[in-house]
């Protein structure tokens, strides 16, 4: 018996081939985890949003009060906020933590990079032990360093002013960011120095030409991570600061508890507020650029 097989017209194109592999699920699994991830982004929130609604609530309702949104709404707890201590109002201690913020995110960009590109990039004698060194660094807790460090700018006669808290990060200072460099800097091929070296580029060359410009998601990691971390720094701050003045955002938040355990709770939630504004614009504004840090190895394409 005669077969006969079917031929497709002359012109048309074949039927593309179905998906292969793929199966999808019951419905309610997708429901299911949109649930969840609901769920925990709210658990999250929360805390946040219970300090912004308890900013606007009147003082004997906050401990009255546990809903997130306030039964009597009071935007004055801002302007008593702000207006601080006699003489010194809460700007002040934004423009101090302002200025330490930036000295210090300047301060790790420059000298972290700089040290990465030679730990990373160079050749010189005991090149590994300095780093090993360097790595051992972050196993020293910090409460250990804080003696010897203040003795150090009390004799420099540094002690109540920003310059311990800014000074050293320009001697690269901060090892978590050498490394997070240095493993950046290894991404990147070295064709591109030996490129450059055969075009007459130096080391100071084609570290600004070549590797940083291929860096700044690195670049940009260090600064946000810099900017965080010294503008909540308490502590460090505490110890070096000692004049009202000089105070800044974490440590005039502590001024609305006073010695007699009283608190000015509203204006204190009202502050908080605000002092996360910085922080959140900062990060908001570099954000992808983190993304990149995380995803790349420092060259694209």
């Amino acid at each position: 018996m005669a077969t006969t097989t079917a031929v497709a017209p002359v012109g048309s194109s074949p039927a593309a081939p179905g998906p292969v592999g793929r199966k999808r699920g019951p419905w309610y699994e997708g429901a299911t985890a949109h649930v969840v991830l609901i769920a925990i982004l709210l658990v999250t929130l929360y805390p946040i949003a219970y300090m912004i609604g308890t900013s606007f609530k009147a003082p004997d309702e906050i401990l009255n009060n546990v809903n997130v949104f306030p039964g009597d709404f009071s935007p004055g707890n801002y302007a008593d906020g702000w207006a601080g201590i006699p003489g010194i109002t809460f700007g002040r201690f934004f423009l101090n933590s302002a200025v330490i913020a930036i000295g210090v995110v300047v301060g790790n960009v420059v000298a972290c990079s700089l040290a990465a590109f030679a730990f990373a990039r160079l050749s010189f004698p005991l090149r590994g032990l300095w780093f090993t060194l360097m790595i051992g660094t972050l196993l020293l807790p910090h409460h250990v360093l804080i003696v010897p460090q203040y003795v150090l700018f009390n004799s420099l006669e540094w002690i109540n002013t920003p310059l311990p808290l800014i000074v050293p990060k320009f001697l690269a200072t901060e090892a978590f960011f050498v490394f997070l460099m240095v493993q950046f800097m290894r991404g990147i091929p070295r064709s591109l120095d030996e490129a450059a070296e055969i075009d007459g580029c130096g080391p100071y060359r084609r570290f600004f030409f070549v590797v940083l410009p291929l860096t700044k998601p690195a670049l940009v990691t260090t600064a946000v991570f810099s900017f965080i971390w010294t503008w909540n720094d308490f502590f460090t701050q505490l110890v070096y600061l000692n004049d009202l003045e000089s105070y800044t955002v974490p440590i005039g938040l502590r001024l609305f508890l006073d010695s007699s355990g009283q608190a000015a709770v509203a204006p204190m939630f009202a502050m908080s507020v605000l002092s996360l504004v910085p922080v959140f614009l900062f990060f908001l504004v570099f954000q992808r650029l983190i993304v990149d840090g995380i995803n790349t190895s420092g060259i694209k394409g």
